[in-house]
């Protein structure tokens, strides 16, 4: 079955997919990938995911997230370190090589037999070979992967504008603007005129009644897309502010 989810993607994450298709959405591109092809998804991210199975073809797919206190030790061990910062796109697909492929092939029994001693014993030296097998593939990557600093503080008009439809907590889009919780509703505050969940709250309804009038969309086929949990809580949310309920107003 094709299945959908919005995710906060927190760590860097090397997606290998293994059979079915792959999609990942976020607010500045699409991306997908099918079998035998690979992803590095760069951290701190908001994104849809869909996962989708091919004719005569399973989903699968093996994640390896490449957590930051694991890329630490690599970069102390061996004294690795970006020379500067990291300019590159967020996601990227990678090139296909003998090594990779290889690799690739090398991880499938760990993930198809998860509950052997030998998967936990050997599981993070596994990671760890990836980590260097995409440096040899790509070394740019080296600044990705090494960047530990905080996420910078971003224009926090553009990215809510951008990002509102994602449906995640408050305390996420703090962080991925780079502020606290506390900074982020004083922030929010002075350029939107009024707190982060009223804001969300009237942006998606707003949304919502533009997508219904102009482009005659059914409630039922965006309210997901703009961060609502279920079509009653839209219905409701949308009579309370326009006076009529969602489908009173297509054509």
């Amino acid at each position: 079955m094709r299945k959908e989810k919005v995710a906060f993607l927190e760590n860097n994450i090397l997606v290998m997919q293994a059979g079915g298709r792959f999609s990942l959405k976020t607010a500045s591109e699409s991306i997908s990938m099918e079998r035998g092809q690979m992803l590095l998804i760069r951290k701190n991210q908001l994104g849809e995911i869909t996962k989708m199975p091919l004719e005569g073809e399973d989903y699968q797919t093996v994640v390896i997230r490449l957590e930051e206190a694991f890329l630490r030790a690599i970069a102390l061990e061996e004294q690795i370190g970006p020379r500067q910062k990291y300019r590159g796109p967020a996601n990227i697909l990678i090139p296909g090589n003998d090594f990779m492929r290889a690799f690739f092939q090398s991880i499938l029994p760990y993930v198809h037999h998860p509950e052997e001693s030998i998967t936990r014993t050997l599981g993070m030296l596994k990671v760890k070979e990836a980590v260097h097998l995409l440096l040899y593939t790509l070394p740019g990557l080296e600044a990705l992967l090494f960047d530990f600093s905080e996420p910078y503080k971003m224009d926090l008009e553009k990215f809510m504008l951008s990002n509102f439809h994602y449906n995640v907590p408050v305390e996420k889009f703090a962080q991925l603007t780079g502020r606290s919780l506390a900074g982020f509703k004083r922030d929010f505050q002075k350029v939107f005129g009024m707190a982060p969940r009223h804001w969300l709250q009237e942006r998606r309804l707003a949304e919502a009644r533009h997508l219904i009038e102009t482009k005659n969309r059914k409630p039922s086929a965006i309210y997901l897309d703009l961060g609502f949990e279920s079509l009653s809580h839209f219905s409701h949310a949308f009579k309370k502010k326009f006076g009529k309920a969602p489908t009173e107003w297509l054509v």
